[in-house]
């Protein structure tokens, strides 16, 4: 059992490193170092543990840090790219539609006051990435839950 917590310990330590230095070069065997692990173990414990790749885990932090950015709407779309550590336009791009199911430029361009009254703490569980593969599950359990009350109401 303690080897078990220990071990969590270790992917805990790897995955803040990912939340802190998200904007850094990190890749899985530097990762995997930092949780004194190979990488094909830690690759897989960590997926494991946290239900996703240390690569779109990664990924997710550095595209939830470019809607900050891009709320903001002081730098392009092209400087928030590289500021979070993304070395690929048409990569970010891609990922950053794939999470927030918009286009980057759409999403700068857009208004977004009505989250500026939200408290910051709010503003980033309410604008986390979700792959969009959830969300559609998301609103087809949603769906199939008011199919189910609207016909249990009848």
């Amino acid at each position: 059992m303690s080897a078990d917590i220990d071990e969590l310990r270790r992917l805990r330590r790897a995955r803040d490193q990912m939340d802190r230095d998200y904007a850094q070069a990190l890749d899985v065997p530097a990762l995997a170092r930092t949780a004194l692990m190979s990488s094909a173990h830690f690759s897989r414990r960590f997926r494991e543990a946290y239900s996703e790749t240390p690569y779109s885990y990664l990924m997710t932090r550095r595209i939830e840090r470019a809607t900050a950015l891009l709320r903001r709407g002081d730098l392009t779309v092209t400087e928030v790219c590289f500021e979070v550590g993304c070395t690929s336009l048409g990569s970010f791009s891609a990922r950053f539609t794939e999470l927030v199911g918009e286009t980057p430029s759409a999403y700068r361009a857009r208004d977004h006051a009505e989250l500026r009254v939200i408290a910051p703490c709010q503003v980033m569980v309410l604008t986390r990435p979700r792959k969009r593969a959830s969300r559609e599950r998301d609103r087809a359990t949603q769906s199939s839950f008011e199919e189910a009350s609207a016909a249990a109401g009848a």
